[in-house]
C-alpha cells in the first residue's frame, strides 16, 4: 500500500492547549478508594494515597484533572468531604448505587493533585443543588481569608487558597439518568447565573457548560444551540462526551469512529458559530471534550450489577481490560483531537484509575499500565506545541459509521521551541503494510531521534495487560523508517500499528 504525505511548517492548525491531555476521576467504583487512595497499602503515604499509582500518574504528565464527577456530582454535597473524617457523613450515591464514606474530599484530593503536579478542574452540582452551593464551594477553594468559607478552609489546615480556575457547570444535564436532569433552556438559564457567580471571584475564572451527553441523544445538537443562547457570553467552553465500543469485533468500523468523532466536533463548532453570530458577540467559546474513552468490554455486565446490588462500598465497576486494538484506537482518537485543536482546547480521558482507565490497581496489590496508557502518554509528552496539517494520499474504505476512511491516520506537532517535531501515525489496514513517503517542507534538515511502535508484529489485537502479565503489550523501538536527505520520511509501517516518530530539526 503506497502512501504519499506532506507536512509544511507554515500550514498550521492551532497552538495546542496543554490541557488537551487532561484526565477525569470520579467517586465511582474503585477509582478513588483502593485506586488512588488506600490507607494500609504497602506503598501508601502518610495521607493514605498509593505511591505506586502516583508514580504511574506522574508518568503521564497530566496538566489538569476533572473531579469529583461525572454522574456522582449531581447529588453530591461538597461540604460532606471537609472537616474531621470521623465527623463526615456516610451517604448513598444514587448515581452508582453505592456507599460513599467521604474519606476523600476536596482537601485530600487537592493534596494528591498537588503531589501529582496536576491542576484541578472542579465540577459543581447543578442537579440537586444550585447557585448558592456553587458560590460557597468556590469561596472555600479560592478566597484567601476573612470570609466564612475561606476561614473554614483555613481551620481545616489549608491556609492558602487553591486558585482553581476551571469550573464545570454540572454534568450531562440532558441525560434522563441524571439526578436533576433539565430541559435545555432551563439548564441554560441556571448555567448562566451560576457562571456569573463563579466569575465574580476573578477575571481568570473559566466555566464549562454541559453539551449533549453524547451525539446519539435525541436532543443533539439542538441542545447545544438552546443552552448556548442562554449563557453564551458567560461561559468559555461547552463539553462533549463520547465513549466507544466494538461489540461486533469489526475493527475497521471501530477505527472509523475516529472520523465520526471529527464530525461531532465539527457539528458543535457550527452550533457555537451560529450562536456567536446571532448574538453579535466577540466572545469565543471552545470545546472541552471532558469525557472520552473506550468502554464496552464490561458495560452490560456492570450495568446489571450496579442497578441491583445493595449499596456496596467501592465496588469493582467498569474495570475494562484494554487490549491492543483499544490502544491503537486511542492513538488515532488523540490524532483527531490534535487535528481539531483549533476547536478542542481541553480533553479528559475518562477515567484515570481502575474505572475505564489507563491505570489499574489491585486492592492491596500491584498497579500496572493498561495498553491505552502508552498512546496517551506519548501524546501528552510529545504532542505539545503547534498542530500542523498533514496531507495524506492513501487508499480508503467504507464502513457503517463513515465512508472514505483513510487507512492512514496521522497528526503532526511542532514542539514549542521549534527544534523538533513529532509524527503520530496509525496504519488501520488489517493486512497491508504502508509504504510511507512523507515530504517535509519549510524545515531545516530533519533527523530521526526516536521511533516507537505498538502492534504490527502479527500480535493478537485482543491481547491485554493483566496483573499477572502487566508488560504483555508495550511500545517497542521501531525499525525500517528513516529520513532521507533531511526532508523525506520513508519506511514501512506494518498493518495494525501505531507509530510515534520524533524528528530533530537542525
Amino acid at each position: 500500500m503506497k502512501i504519499r504525505a506532506a507536512v509544511h511548517r507554515d500550514f498550521t492548525i492551532a497552538e495546542i492547549d496543554d490541557r488537551l491531555y487532561s484526565a477525569f476521576i470520579e467517586h465511582m467504583g474503585r477509582a478513588i478508594y483502593s485506586g488512588i487512595y488506600e490507607p494500609g497499602h504497602p506503598t501508601a503515604n502518610e495521607q493514605g494515597f498509593r505511591k505506586d499509582v502516583l508514580e504511574l500518574v506522574r508518568g503521564l504528565n497530566i496538566p489538569a484533572i476533572r473531579y469529583p464527577g461525572g454522574n456522582f456530582v449531581s447529588a453530591y454535597n461538597w461540604e460532606d468531604g471537609i472537616g474531621p473524617r470521623e465527623q463526615r457523613p456516610v451517604r448513598l450515591d444514587l448515581a452508582w448505587r453505592s456507599k460513599e464514606t467521604n474519606h476523600v474530599g476536596i482537601n485530600e484530593f487537592a493534596g494528591w493533585a498537588k503531589d501529582a503536579g496536576i491542576d484541578m478542574m472542579l465540577a459543581i452540582n447543578l442537579g440537586s443543588r444550585g447557585i448558592d452551593a456553587a458560590r460557597n464551594f468556590v469561596e472555600y477553594c479560592n478566597h484567601p481569608s476573612g470570609s466564612y468559607w475561606s476561614d473554614l478552609r483555613r481551620s481545616h489546615g489549608v491556609e492558602q487558597p487553591y486558585g482553581v480556575n476551571m469550573w464545570c457547570l454540572g454534568n450531562e444535564m440532558d441525560g434522563p439518568w441524571q439526578i436533576g436532569a433539565k430541559q435545555a433552556k432551563e439548564y441554560g438559564r441556571l448555567a448562566d447565573e451560576t457562571a456569573k457567580a463563579v466569575k465574580a471571584f476573578g477575571r481568570n475564572m473559566e466555566t464549562i457548560v454541559c453539551g449533549s451527553s453524547n451525539d446519539a441523544m435525541p436532543t443533539y445538537p439542538e441542545w447545544e444551540r438552546q443552552v448556548l443562547e442562554e449563557c453564551y457570553d458567560n461561559v468559555d467552553y461547552i463539553s462533549l462526551h463520547k465513549y466507544f465500543g466494538n461489540n461486533s469485533h469489526d475493527t475497521l468500523n471501530f477505527f472509523g469512529k475516529i472520523e465520526e468523532t471529527g464530525r461531532y466536533i465539527q457539528a458543535i463548532g457550527g452550533a457555537i458559530d451560529y450562536v456567536k453570530a446571532k448574538k453579535r458577540s466577540k466572545h469565543n467559546v471552545y470545546i472541552c471534550f471532558d469525557e472520552w474513552n473506550v468502554w464496552y468490554h464490561r458495560r452490560e455486565e456492570d450495568k446489571k450489577n450496579w442497578t441491583t446490588w445493595d449499596w456496596p462500598e467501592a465496588p469493582a465497576l467498569l474495570e475494562e481490560d484494554y487490549n491492543l486494538e483499544d490502544a491503537l484506537f486511542v492513538g488515532g482518537l488523540l490524532n483527531e483531537f490534535i487535528r481539531r485543536s483549533d476547536r478542542v482546547k481541553i480533553a479528559c480521558i475518562a477515567q484515570l484509575v481502575n474505572v475505564i482507565a489507563p491505570i489499574r490497581a489491585e486492592r492491596g496489590g500491584k498497579a500496572w499500565a493498561t495498553t491505552i496508557y502508552y498512546p496517551y502518554q506519548f501524546a501528552s509528552l510529545y504532542g505539545r506545541g503547534t498542530a500542523l496539517n498533514v496531507a495524506v494520499d492513501a487508499p480508503t474504505y467504507d464502513c457503517a459509521v463513515e465512508d472514505d476512511v483513510s487507512y492512514i491516520d496521522a497528526s503532526a506537532v511542532l514542539a514549542k521551541d521549534g527544534k523538533s517535531m513529532t509524527l503520530f501515525i496509525l496504519n488501520r489496514h488489517l493486512t497491508e503494510a504502508a509504504d510511507l513517503n512523507l515530504q517535509l517542507t519549510g524545515f531545516s534538515a530533519a533527523t530521526l531521534i526516536e521511533h516507537f511502535v505498538m502492534g504490527g508484529q502479527g500480535q493478537d489485537i485482543r491481547l491485554a495487560n493483566t496483573s499477572e502479565n502487566p508488560n504483555r503489550i508495550k511500545p517497542r523501538n521501531g525499525e525500517g523508517v528513516g529520513v532521507e536527505d533531511g526532508s523525506v520520511v520513508r519506511g514501512a509501517l506494518p498493518p495494525l500499528s501505531y507509530h510515534v516518530l520524533r524528528l530533530s530539526l537542525a
